[in-house]
């Protein structure tokens, strides 16, 4: 059965080098790990020029949106607050682009913590700037450290029948909890799909069933092949890709 070719978006750090800090454009091992244990092949996409993401995409079979810093908030009509980190207006254009290129070819995708914050704002979404500055009680989402690793973080409850439910094998899930924003309103033609009891939305889908699109705010990779729904969910991606 032939393996289907998962691009994963790449981010811009600053990694130790012999001439000391020097910036590269990265993908966190988890990511990769996940799709080839769920069958796929991965390779990164480098953010670059918004024209290259038709052609980019041609050359996929699905495409994983992962995580990393904070979209900038201008693109969504927010504030900037002192924890907003990360913001790589290039990589925010490029991906935006190659979301709705994604949409338009109904190329699968998975999108993840950031991920999902990108494809909501390129349909014209807003995101909570920082869960720790919003108004109302809020579980801990953001957990460092060792603790980014633990499943037992909060729960999160999703619509059953959903695709986002069908995916996972699961309405009601224990989930790591490794993120300061979160979607304040959804994009035009998503559907919220997940929630925590905090009401911090968890996931999305597309109303359109013909593309098959999954948003989580958690990050699954982390939780590891070990884990079922999570490795459904990759799953998910690669059967659709094939």
């Amino acid at each position: 059965m032939t393996r289907p070719l998962i691009g994963i978006t790449a981010g811009l750090r600053k990694v130790k080098a012999s001439v000391g800090l020097e910036p590269a454009h990265t993908v966190w091992p988890a990511y990769a790990d996940m799709v080839r244990a769920a069958g796929g092949i991965p390779i990164a996409v480098l953010p670059g020029d918004p024209t290259e993401a038709e052609a980019v995409l041609e050359r996929l079979d699905g495409i994983l949106f992962s995580g990393g810093g904070d979209v900038e908030p201008a693109r969504y009509g927010g504030e900037m607050r002192p924890r907003v980190y990360g913001i790589d207006a290039a990589r925010d254009e490029f991906e935006i682009t190659l979301a709705l290129a994604a949409h338009s070819s109904r190329l699968p995708a998975l999108c993840i913590c950031r991920g999902m914050q990108v494809i909501n704002v390129a349909f014209g979404g807003t995101l909570i700037e920082d869960l720790l500055d919003d108004d109302g009680e809020r579980l801990q989402h953001w957990v460092d450290g060792e603790g980014k690793d633990q499943n037992v973080q909060h729960e999160v409850s999703v619509e059953p029948g959903s695709a986002t439910a069908k995916a996972l094998g699961a309405d009601h899930l224990l989930v790591n909890s490794i993120h300061h924003q979160a979607v304040r309103t959804p994009g035009a033609g998503l559907v919220v799909t997940g929630t925590s009891h905090d009401g911090v939305i968890e996931s999305l889908e597309p109303e359109d069933a013909g593309w098959p699109m999954w948003a989580v705010q958690w990050h699954p990779e982390l939780l590891g092949a070990g884990d079922e729904p999570s490795l459904r969910l990759f799953k998910a991606l690669i059967d659709a890709a094939r």
